[in-house]
């Protein structure tokens, strides 16, 4: 079997490349904005943002064809979008599964950019990679990135609880769990595929 790498994927809008040190600079800016890491945690410096890289970077090697993906609009950096394997034990197994994440810089927030990406990626696990579910996580008062889970086809499966040392603000709410399988997208496919339209003979 060949080696499955990260793909090139574009939108109308949007080219999604396999995450690199050329973006760094665009996650120091993402991660250092108080309103970006509002349901994350504290903003960070640039070192810890480096570290981070590296892990985000690492990630494409853990299963063939996920990773992190930059998003770049007419070559700006604009954000990230992820599908990682599980890494918690209730999330279910790795095997066939992704974790869908993204964040995006505040000036992109609400032009469509988040569910413009998000649905790129889902199509390409479902349909390039042959992954049978995809979920998203988020806490249960982020509203903006749940509506984001729900405009992609995500449907809400729990609300969960873990424990922090630092809990943010609103986390006594817990969390919340989006997903979709492939038969899920497969049905919404063909639901919203047009019936061609037909003379007043019926033709």
């Amino acid at each position: 079997m060949p080696l499955v790498t990260q793909a090139t994927l574009w939108t109308a809008r949007i080219q999604l490349v396999p995450l690199s040190d050329d973006h760094l600079a665009g996650e120091v800016q993402l991660d250092a904005d108080p309103e970006v890491m509002r349901y994350l945690g504290r903003p960070r410096q640039r070192a810890e943002v480096a570290q981070v890289h590296r892990q985000r970077i690492a990630a494409a090697s853990k299963v063939p064809g996920l990773g992190f993906w930059a998003g770049l609009v007419a070559g700006s950096f604009v954000g990230w979008w992820v599908l990682e394997p599980p890494e918690s034990a209730d999330q279910g197994p790795v095997e066939g599964q992704a974790e869908l994440g993204y964040r995006l810089l505040r000036r992109y927030w609400r032009q469509g950019l988040a569910s413009e990406g998000a649905r790129e990626l889902i199509r390409h696990g479902f349909a390039d990679l042959g992954l049978r579910r995809i979920f998203a996580e988020t806490m249960a008062v982020n509203l903006p990135s749940r509506a984001t889970m729900a405009a992609v086809g995500l449907d809400y499966v729990r609300t969960f609880h873990q424990h922090f040392d630092d809990p943010l603000p609103g986390s006594e709410h817990g969390e919340v769990e989006y997903a979709a399988t492939r038969q899920d997208w497969l049905a919404n496919r063909r639901a919203v595929v047009p019936k061609p339209a037909s003379g007043k003979d019926g033709t």
